[in-house]
């Protein structure tokens, strides 16, 4: 259970660093919608995901995984259509975030595991 909050929390940062670093995402919402957004991008992550990476198979083997960049920007950008609050002005910002979101989960990943 503190596994999933935790997850939630990290989801939250990374989109919130993703829209400073960015140019084209966009979030305006506090601190306390920002569990939400983290909440919303992680479940779209867990149901959505692994399906259109198992239909995207194929592109993903022939561009040897770059493919994923895409698949998470797409989640990025699915996300937006359930909050508010979180903006996104096309498709290469929405892969930059995604890239972004997948450094800093690698990072945190990284020096929580031992």
């Amino acid at each position: 259970m503190l596994h999933a909050i935790v997850q939630v929390v990290l989801n939250g940062v990374a989109i919130l660093i993703a829209s400073r670093i960015v140019p084209g995402i966009h979030y305006t919402g506090s601190l306390g919608y920002l569990l939400l957004v983290g909440l919303v991008f992680g479940l779209v992550n867990l149901l959505v995901k692994p399906l259109v990476a198992l239909l995207s198979l194929p592109l993903i083997i022939l561009t040897l995984g770059l493919f994923y960049l895409v698949i998470n920007g797409l989640m990025l950008y699915l996300s937006t259509f359930f909050l508010a609050h979180l903006k996104i002005d096309g498709c290469l910002p929405a892969i930059l975030g995604g890239l972004v979101i997948g450094v800093f989960n690698w990072v945190v990943r990284a020096f929580t595991r031992a």
